[in-house]
């Protein structure tokens, strides 16, 4: 079953060999932006790890990795990421980063049971970032001015955008707003988490939705996190509004990571009391990682909200079903 949504009139405002260029133009700039924004230096990163190191993504807990056996090294099992989450951080320390430096790579990955639709492809791609802070800059407010710090650099590529595209019009809200998943739940109660987050976004276009991953009043979480990065308290995903889709559309989850309290409080609330047995985990919980904040930027996420398109697969090569290809070539949309 196709879940692809054409807009009434859609029509791509750039295609062929002037939407490369874009695209190319986007990446190329927004990791600029991002890496003076946020003091970063770019290192390289795995495409899979060991099964049973503990570094792989758990994504909602459900996720299946692709995994694969690796006859050179006796009795290991590859697995392709989900996200660099926890080997960033690990990275930090074993190149000896210090406080208020970080590092971004590409992470390029393979989620197989993503649910496709406009904005999900088994392919991911996006900028992963990591910083070491100190236990001082673990608090909201530390997290708010790095959000406004990334905001401020995806508007500076939109405007460049703008003035090299000019048959480019899509506009960006600077002023962020914040709120949290409790505060949202609160506001619309009888709405599904994503419907909140677009009635929200229809009066405030640029949002970080804090706290995601423990449950709300209502018993349910707003969405899913695994137990092991993120603080639940002090994380988030930046929102922005985009007018091709009428929606919410998230370009970015981050947040401040878990330090030792909060990684044994969270596997416990998770039921994911094994982990603790698991190399990182066991590092973590003898503090013998730096205190770190970080996140991912998906890269085709931001072409695709900065080029006005409809349809992720217009600006990045993946698999789509049947129904997805026959509905966009039906609308004259080109899916790569």
């Amino acid at each position: 079953m196709s879940n692809c949504y054409i807009p009434a009139g859609y029509r791509a405002p750039l295609t062929g060999y002037d939407m490369q260029r874009a695209i190319e133009f986007v990446k190329s700039s927004f990791q600029e932006n991002l890496k003076f924004a946020l003091n970063l230096r770019r290192v390289s990163a795995p495409l899979f790890v060991d099964r049973n190191s503990g570094l792989n993504d758990n994504l909602n807990g459900v996720e299946r990795p692709v995994s694969f056996d690796i006859p050179a090294v006796a009795g290991a099992t590859g697995e392709v990421v989900h996200s660099l989450a926890k080997w960033k951080r690990l990275a930090l320390k074993r190149y000896g980063f210090y406080p208020g430096n970080g590092l971004y790579t590409d992470m390029n990955a393979i989620r197989r049971d993503e649910n496709l639709d406009n904005i999900h492809s088994v392919y991911v791609d996006q900028w992963d970032w990591e910083k070491v802070i100190t236990r001082q800059e673990r608090n909201e407010d530390f997290l708010k001015y790095t959000v406004r710090s990334i905001v401020g650099a995806v508007c500076d590529t939109c405007d460049a955008l703008r003035r090299a595209f000019p048959q480019l019009q899509v506009k960006l809200e600077r002023e962020v707003t914040f709120i949290t998943t409790q505060e949202l739940e609160d506001m619309y109660p009888d709405l599904a988490p994503s419907q909140r987050e677009t009635e929200f976004l229809k009066a405030h276009k640029t949002v970080f939705l804090m706290q995601i991953g423990g449950k709300l009043r209502s018993g349910k979480p707003h969405d899913g996190r695994a137990p092991d990065y993120d603080d639940w308290q002090l994380n988030g995903d930046i929102l922005m509004w985009n007018d091709v889709l009428g929606r919410a559309f998230e370009i970015s989850s981050m947040g401040i990571r878990v330090d030792e309290e909060s990684l044994a409080r969270q596997l416990t609330l998770a039921g994911c009391e094994e982990r603790r047995e698991l190399p990182f985990h066991k590092m973590l919980l003898a503090g013998e990682l730096p205190l770190t904040m970080g996140g991912g930027i998906g890269q085709s996420r931001l072409s695709m909200l900065l080029l006005g398109k409809a349809h992720i697969g217009e600006v990045q090569v993946s698999m789509w079903d049947e129904a997805t290809l026959s509905a966009s070539d039906a609308s004259g949309i080109i899916l790569l």
